[in-house]
């Protein structure tokens, strides 16, 4: 069986991952995220997969690479991650009552063999309406400041999120549905048990 890394330091893809089973090493990319207003949320998502999966393969090349990167849109604007309390707030404003898109562009490698998959995966997210009481509320028990659109899906997400349509696991942040199989393409497999 194939050895997997993950090219993220995000907690929420580790956990995914641990739940469905999977032994693996967690590696911090290399790279920024990049931004580009030029590109889609599907080109800009993939862009910054691959670079933190090339930049991670290099330190592993038998290895099986794993990168996500996750953004929001709303209205065909790209949300990152807030820059600081306020701006995560008023993010949370934007997104109040609104549906928005979510998208998970995947990208697995190996150096090696030179093998590799890339997919997209979309989502829609319906938010509560949220005054400024539930927004700090909200902070009092979720770190924003690492998270696309300063929210996080799992956990106490149900408090602001009223519905979600589509792949939760990719609100999360990888959407597992497509990725166990990719993986098992690559001869990477959850154990047993």
């Amino acid at each position: 069986m194939a050895s997997l890394v993950l090219a993220s330091c995000s907690p929420r893809r580790a956990a995914l991952l641990v739940e469905a089973g999977f032994e693996f090493e967690a590696v911090s990319p290399r790279v920024q995220e990049k931004f580009d207003v030029d590109l889609t949320l599907r080109e800009l998502t993939l862009w910054n997969a691959i670079r933190k999966g090339m930049s991670v393969a290099q330190m592993h090349p038998d290895k099986v690479i794993l990168a996500a990167d996750t953004l929001v849109a709303l209205e065909d604007e790209i949300i990152g991650k807030p820059e600081d309390l306020n701006e995560a707030a008023k993010m949370l404003r934007r997104l109040s009552g609104r549906t928005h898109g979510v998208c998970s562009a995947v990208f697995i490698y190996q150096q090696t063999s030179g093998r590799s998959a890339t997919y997209h995966e979309f989502s829609r997210v319906t938010f509560r309406r949220l005054n400024s009481a539930r927004i700090k509320s909200y902070f009092a028990k979720v770190d924003p400041l690492d998270k696309a659109g300063a929210y996080a899906a799992q956990g106490i997400g149900a408090e602001i999120i009223e519905k979600i349509d589509g792949s939760y696991t990719n609100v999360v942040g990888l959407p597992m549905e497509r990725t166990l199989a990719a993986l098992a393409e690559f001869g990477v497999s959850a154990k047993s048990g």
